[in-house]
């Protein structure tokens, strides 16, 4: 090419026949086509690259639009007082447990241990809890995730006492009604693991279908003084639920329950009094200090109207519990669906069974950690608690406007 190129110029070649020229003139062409074409390609090679870079930023700007639209921006926690959440005081960040077990050693599976798990049970874990720690999301009290069938509600009603009432029959009797979902073990969130925030909270609920209500149960949030004013900031509407006992009958039991973990404690007698010479009793004693029931409900009704708590009877929950269940069911707007068809007694264990478990067909009954025998209390000790206990009972009656009959 080269060569036909250097005699195409030179002198000699113009008396090169017109063959030869129109060869010579066709090489110069095809060189020049083919410059020109090497020419385009690298060009165009470079323009759709330079187009994209162009556009990136509006596609960014069109991306983001578009995930501001779909995802929930978050919002702050005044924002929620008209959903009926009401307005956090302090940061949950900032708000530190009155447990000081660090909740961050507990696996998340111990959440989903044993629905029947007793009170003790869930206290010598030390609570559940779970490992993974979020920061709460402000997406709004009772808002809802979208997970799969249903969805994770804050609960709407809450049993919150007593310890040894029957808390743990009442949930199990509740669970059987088609409109109740309740998980299974106890959160504590309200009293040991509040600064884990209502993220954290929430994910421990079974999910629900529009129609049906999320409970939970945790007796000690009756006695924690900081309980009501937090599930008030959580949601002013929730429907609370105190299932009382015959408060000298409940210390028994508390004793009773902590005597089958640690046969070496001291007798009932010694701990129930300060002196017995005396008769003076000992209220510093949990097992004493929660059947005062005037003294913290007093600490509810500074944030909750009275119509918003049911007193359930422990001693009616054995002897009717349809008749019990049917006032639960009022409370919380349900369709009295648990009747006595629900209910067969168990007289080895003293208390009613269910015919029927929520999705089983066999019959079910609590643990054997329920029902335990009491151990024989001296007369005159028995006496002087009931003495103790009569005036706080009186006062209680009156503010409930019911008489339990413990007198």
């Amino acid at each position: 090419m080269e060569y036909s190129l250097l005699r195409a110029h030179h002198p000699y070649a113009l008396s090169a026949s017109p063959v030869r020229r129109k060869l010579a003139l066709f090489g110069i062409m095809l060189v020049l086509w083919l410059y020109v074409l090497y020419s385009c390609v690298g060009s165009c090679a470079t323009v759709p690259s330079l187009r994209a870079d162009r556009r990136r930023p509006e596609d960014a700007g069109l991306r983001s639009g578009i995930g501001s639209r779909l995802v929930p921006q978050a919002r702050a926690w005044e924002d929620y007082d008209q959903t009926g959440v009401g307005v956090f005081s302090r940061d949950l960040n900032n708000v530190k447990s009155d447990d000081v077990t660090d909740v961050r050693t507990f696996p998340r599976n111990a959440l989903k241990g044993n629905e029947a798990e007793t009170e003790t049970e869930t206290e010598r874990r030390g609570g559940d809890a779970g490992a993974e720690r979020r920061s709460p999301v402000h997406s709004g009290g009772l808002s809802t995730f979208s997970n799969g069938s249903g969805t994770k509600r804050l609960p709407q009603a809450i049993i919150v006492g007593v310890k040894k009432g029957g808390t743990r029959a009442l949930l199990e009797f509740l669970r059987v009604h088609p409109d109740v979902r309740a998980a299974g073990a106890e959160p504590h969130f309200f009293d040991r693991f509040y600064d884990n925030g209502l993220e954290w909270y929430r994910d421990l609920m079974p999910k629900t279908l529009d129609g049906q209500i999320t409970m939970e149960k945790t007796p000690s949030y009756f006695v924690t003084r900081e309980a009501p004013a937090r599930i008030y900031s959580m949601s002013r509407s929730t429907k609370l639920i105190v299932v009382v006992r015959d408060p000298v009958t409940r210390a028994i039991s508390d004793y009773t329950q902590t005597l089958s973990k640690k046969p070496d404690i001291p007798s009932f007698e010694s701990l129930t009094f300060k002196n017995r010479t005396t008769g003076l009793i000992d209220t510093s004693w949990s097992a004493i200090q929660i059947g005062i029931y005037a003294k913290h409900l007093d600490n509810w009704l500074q944030f909750f109207p009275m119509r918003q708590i049911l007193f359930v009877s422990g001693e009616r929950l054995i002897t009717d519990p349809a008749g019990e269940l049917g006032r639960v069911q009022d409370f919380l707007g349900l369709k009295r669906i648990i009747t006595d068809k629900h209910f067969y007694f168990n007289q080895t264990k003293g208390f009613p069974c269910l015919k029927k478990a929520e999705g089983s067909s066999k019959p079910h009954c609590l643990g054997k950690t329920k029902g335990r025998t009491h151990p024989n209390i001296n007369p005159a000790v028995v006496q002087r608690l009931r003495d103790f206990y009569r005036p706080f009972n009186m006062k209680f009656y009156q503010m409930t406007g019911h008489n339990f009959g413990w007198d």
